[in-house]
C-alpha cells in the first residue's frame, strides 16, 4: 500500500508540473487557449497507465524504468535524431568530443528508415574489420535493429575495450548478409593529418570535427604552407561531422571576413547566420574538396560553403544528407537529451536534407585493396628483429623509415579520387601560368 500511496503521489506531483509547465507557455503566447485543459487530459491519462501498470502488470516494475522508457518511445516518434541519453551515455557523449572513447569506431545515422554506418573511422576496430559507408546494420549480435533507436544502437556497439561484439550487416550488390565479429577498443581521433604531395600539392584530411579542429586545422596549413604549397586537396570523405562550431572554424580559413558559412533555422522561423571572422586574410591556391557518401553533418556544411562561394571544386560522389542540428540539453539527474532543434541551409540557402552535397565532379571510387604480396611484406617489415635493427641504426642518422607512411603512400597512388584531384590542380597551376603576348 505504501507503494501505491508513493506512486500516486508521485503521479499527482507529474500531473501538477505538467500543467504549470503549460500555463506558463500560454503567458507567453506560445500556445493557443485551451490547449492546457487538452493536454492535462492527456497527461491525466498517462499517469492513469503508469498507475495501472505500477498495480497490476506480472512483475514489479520501478517506476523510473516506466518514465525513462515512456520519454524513450516520446523521442523515438520526433525523427531518427533525436533521443534520451542515459547519464552514462551523456558523460560518453561528452568525452566523444573531446576526441577518445571504447567502441568500435564507427559512425551510425538512420536512412531509409534503416540504422545506415555514415562512416568507419580509420585505424579503428570497424576500419580494419572492412564495415563500408553505406553498409545497413540488422543485428547487434543477437538483437534486431528494427526497432532500436540511434542512440540505443550506439549503445549496444559501444563496450569495455576488449570485449567482442558481431555486426550483421546488409551491403548492396553482396548476394547475402554480411557478418563481422569486432573487439572493442579505446578509439583515438586524430581529426587532421595532412602531407605534402608531389609537385607541391598540400593534402589534408579531417576524420571528425572536434573541438580541436579548428585549431589543428590551422596549424597543418602553416606547415604545408612553410614547404611552399602551391595547391590543397580537403579530404573530408568519410567524415561524418561532429560540432557545427567545428565546421564554421574550418570554413572560415578558407573565406573572406563576415562571409556568410551556413544558416540555422528553427520552428519558430528565425535564422540565425555563422559567419567567417578569421584572424588573417584567407590562403589563396586552387583546392579541391574531396567528398563521398560518408561525408555527412559538419563535412556537408564545409563543402557546400566553399562550393557556393566558389573557394574550392567539390569532387566525389553525392554526401550523405544530414541537414539538421541536434542540440545537447542536460537534464537534472545527469541524463541528456538529444533534440533536433533546427535545419541548416547553406550560403545559397539550400536545404541539404536527404539530397546531400552533389560534387562539381563526380568520381567512383575503385576499391583500394593492397595486393596480398604487399600486405605480407608490409606486415613482416613491421614485425621482423631486422626492421627493429635498422629503425635504431636509422634513428641515430635521423631518417627512420615509416611503415605507415609508406602504407599509406601504396594506398594514396590506388586512390581514383585522389590522383583525379592531384590531376585537376596541376591543370589549373599550367593554366594559372599562361601569359598571352599583349597587344603591341
Amino acid at each position: 500500500m505504501e507503494k501505491e500511496r508513493s506512486s500516486t503521489s508521485w503521479v499527482s506531483g507529474l500531473i501538477v508540473c505538467g500543467a504549470l509547465v503549460l500555463g506558463l507557455m500560454i503567458g507567453k503566447g506560445v500556445e493557443k487557449t485551451g490547449y492546457a485543459s487538452e493536454s492535462y487530459e492527456e497527461l491525466k491519462i498517462f499517469a492513469e497507465v503508469l498507475t495501472q501498470v505500477k498495480k497490476h502488470y506480472v512483475e514489479e516494475v520501478q517506476t523510473n524504468d516506466l518514465v525513462h522508457g515512456a520519454v524513450r518511445g516520446m523521442l523515438k516518434t520526433l525523427d531518427p535524431h533525436s533521443a534520451y541519453m542515459t547519464p552514462e551515455m551523456y558523460k560518453e557523449m561528452k568525452v566523444e568530443t573531446k576526441g577518445e572513447f571504447e567502441g568500435l569506431g564507427i559512425q551510425i545515422g538512420i536512412k531509409d528508415h534503416h540504422i545506415t554506418v555514415i562512416a568507419p573511422i580509420e585505424g579503428t576496430p570497424a576500419h580494419a574489420a572492412g564495415i563500408e559507408s553505406g553498409d545497413v546494420i540488422l543485428k547487434v549480435d543477437e538483437t534486431p535493429t528494427k526497432d532500436l533507436t540511434l542512440m540505443e544502437a550506439v549503445q549496444r556497439m559501444r563496450g569495455p575495450k576488449g570485449t567482442a561484439v558481431t555486426l550483421t550487416v546488409e551491403r548492396e550488390g553482396a548476394s547475402d548478409t554480411l557478418s563481422f565479429t569486432l573487439i572493442r577498443d579505446t578509439i583515438k581521433i586524430r581529426s587532421v593529418r595532412s602531407r605534402t604531395l608531389d609537385d607541391r600539392i598540400g593534402y589534408v584530411r579531417i576524420s571528425q570535427f572536434q573541438e580541436s579542429t579548428p585549431k589543428d586545422l590551422g596549424r597543418e596549413l602553416v606547415k604545408l604552407q612553410d614547404e611552399g604549397t602551391q595547391g590543397l586537396i580537403l579530404d573530408l570523405r568519410n567524415n561524418p561531422g561532429g560540432l557545427l562550431s567545428s565546421a564554421v572554424g574550418v570554413s572560415e580559413q578558407f573565406l573572406q571576413p563576415d562571409t556568410l558559412v551556413v544558416s540555422v533555422k528553427g520552428r519558430d522561423g528565425r535564422k540565425d547566420e555563422y559567419r567567417a571572422s578569421p584572424p588573417m586574410d584567407p590562403l589563396e591556391y586552387p583546392m579541391i574538396v574531396l567528398v563521398n557518401q560518408g561525408s555527412a553533418s559538419a563535412s556537408e556544411i564545409v563543402a557546400a560553403a566553399m562550393q557556393d562561394w566558389g573557394k574550392a571544386v567539390i569532387l566525389g560522389k553525392t554526401t550523405f544528407g544530414k541537414g539538421s542540428v541536434q542540440t545537447i540539453l542536460p537534464l537534472s539527474d545527469g541524463s541528456g537529451l538529444r533534440l533536433t532543434t533546427a535545419k541548416y541551409y547553406t550560403p545559397s540557402g539550400e536545404s541539404i536534407h536527404s539530397v546531400g552535397v552533389k560534387p562539381d565532379i563526380v568520381v567512383e571510387p575503385k576499391p583500394i585493396i593492397l595486393d596480398e604480396k604487399q600486405q605480407d611484406k608490409e606486415q613482416k617489415e613491421a614485425t621482423s628483429p631486422e626492421k627493429d635493427n635498422r629503425s635504431s641504426s636509422d634513428n641515430e642518422q635521423g631518417n627512420a623509415p615509416d611503415t605507415q607512411k609508406d602504407l599509406e603512400a601504396e594506398l594514396m597512388k590506388k586512390d581514383m579520387q585522389l590522383q583525379k584531384a592531384i590531376e585537376l590542380i596541376k591543370t589549373w597551376k599550367v593554366f594559372k601560368g599562361l601569359h598571352p603576348l599583349e597587344s603591341a
